[in-house]
């Protein structure tokens, strides 16, 4: 297959992909006819595929999605008003990560807004964007226990990094002070800087009397509502036996 050395050098720079192919060439016996440059070029390229499809299991780990949802699996056949396969077409482009825009999914329980969302945010870590889930209620939690130890500020600063936050179950109880100053602070640092995906099954125009404090409210409610794309789902229920709604 090659030189002993040159083998180990391959392996010592953990260069996987390119050992891979360098081994299906030395069983291919056209591989003769290629040029030099095809035959690296092939090499280079299965490096490639190898890296890119190692940091997309990187980063789909890291999200912990709720559910492995893909774009392509959203059931349109099922009675949901409001789900609009033109709008998924286009945030499927992932234009909205890139230009730093938001999605809000509102609907009743078991509707599918877990699901769109983690699909949504799938399918942005398959464009190399970064993604994170988590449900609004443990985000509140994970930010007090923070606050307690010192480590409000880091966690602060992680959120703000990742390219699309999937907040989860908006609105099922009234925010106190410092919850409604957590959520201000979360979204003030991903203002026209980064993407957030927000379910609930109150409707945004409830949003308002929810948060409660005037001042603090239209602060969150501006930097929700702007530059979001809407999806308002209607219809029946779509969990199964298992709770998987698409």
């Amino acid at each position: 297959m090659g030189h002993p050395q040159t083998i180990e050098k391959i392996q010592e720079m953990k260069l996987h992909g390119m050992l891979l192919a360098l081994e299906e060439q030395a069983k291919d016996p056209d591989i003769q006819s290629l040029s030099f440059e095809e035959r690296f070029g092939l090499l280079v390229e299965r490096e490639w595929v190898v890296r890119q499809d190692r940091r997309l299991t990187n980063r789909l780990k890291t999200a912990k999605l709720k559910f492995q949802a893909c774009m392509e699996d959203i059931d349109y056949r099922a009675p949901r008003p409001g789900l609009d396969r033109t709008q998924m077409r286009s945030l499927a482009t992932c234009d909205w990560v890139r230009e730093h825009q938001g999605v809000i999914i509102v609907g009743p329980t078991g509707i599918g807004k877990t699901y769109l969302a983690c699909a949504l945010a799938n399918k942005a870590c398959r464009e190399g964007f970064t993604a994170c889930y988590t449900r609004v209620p443990r985000l509140l939690h994970e930010l007090s226990i923070a606050r307690g130890d010192g480590s409000y500020l880091k966690l602060l600063g992680k959120l703000a990094r990742i390219d699309v936050l999937v907040m989860d179950d908006w609105g099922l109880s009234p925010p106190g002070d410092f919850e409604r100053r957590d959520i201000l602070e979360i979204l003030e640092d991903r203002c026209e800087a980064r993407s957030t995906i927000v379910t609930s099954q109150l409707p945004t125009k409830k949003w308002y009397e929810l948060l409660g404090e005037p001042t603090v409210a239209d602060a969150i409610m501006d930097r929700l509502i702007h530059g979001s794309h809407k999806i308002q789902i209607k219809g029946p229920t779509m969990r199964d036996k298992k709770g998987k709604k698409k």
